[in-house]
């Protein structure tokens, strides 16, 4: 019997210089999402939650925050990008470039524009990568670069977690 140890994603050494990721997730963004993270952020723009309000607005509808918006396609990108990142260090050029609605689903995808080790930390990388969001259309609803620290391959810091069963292992 072989064991495989808790892991998803990609260490640094995986990463290549215009590699593209198709991140296997899609998010379809419910009227519920919308209103409860609006809320929850102290936003009071009523164009997220006032559909009467918004009606009156010049695209005639909600537009869903794009806070909520950001963090989606954010987190779309983990499983690829981040899943073994040890901190995110910044991004840049964060643009948002066409509206997002309830009931749009959101997909995301990113390319490798850089990478380079930690000259601070021998076990971790610098990865940077360009996102963008996508809606069910194909349209682009945002984009940015982001750089991220990642662990490599041999680092110890995110091995070794998944805790043992006091009743020992799992037994066919």
């Amino acid at each position: 019997m072989t064991v495989h140890e808790a892991r998803i994603g990609r260490y640094y050494e995986d990463f290549v210089v215009g590699d593209v990721y198709q991140h296997p997730l899609g998010r379809t963004i419910s009227e519920a999402d919308n209103t409860w993270f609006t809320l929850l952020t102290m936003n009071t723009n009523q164009n997220h939650f006032n559909a009467h309000f918004a009606a009156r607005a010049p695209v005639g509808k909600i537009i869903v925050n794009s806070g909520l918006s950001v963090a989606i396609v954010l987190g779309l990108s983990v499983i690829d990008v981040s899943q073994t990142a040890m901190m995110n260090l910044g991004w840049d050029e964060i643009r948002l470039t066409h509206p997002v609605f309830v009931g749009d689903t959101l997909y995301a995808e990113s390319i490798v524009v850089d990478k380079r080790e930690s000259r601070s930390r021998p076990y971790a990388g610098i990865v940077t990568c360009r996102t963008r969001g996508l809606n069910q259309d194909g349209d682009e609803v945002m984009s940015w670069r982001r750089a991220v620290m990642v662990y490599k391959r041999d680092a110890p810091h995110d091995k070794g977690y998944f805790p043992r069963a006091k009743t020992g292992p799992m037994e066919a």
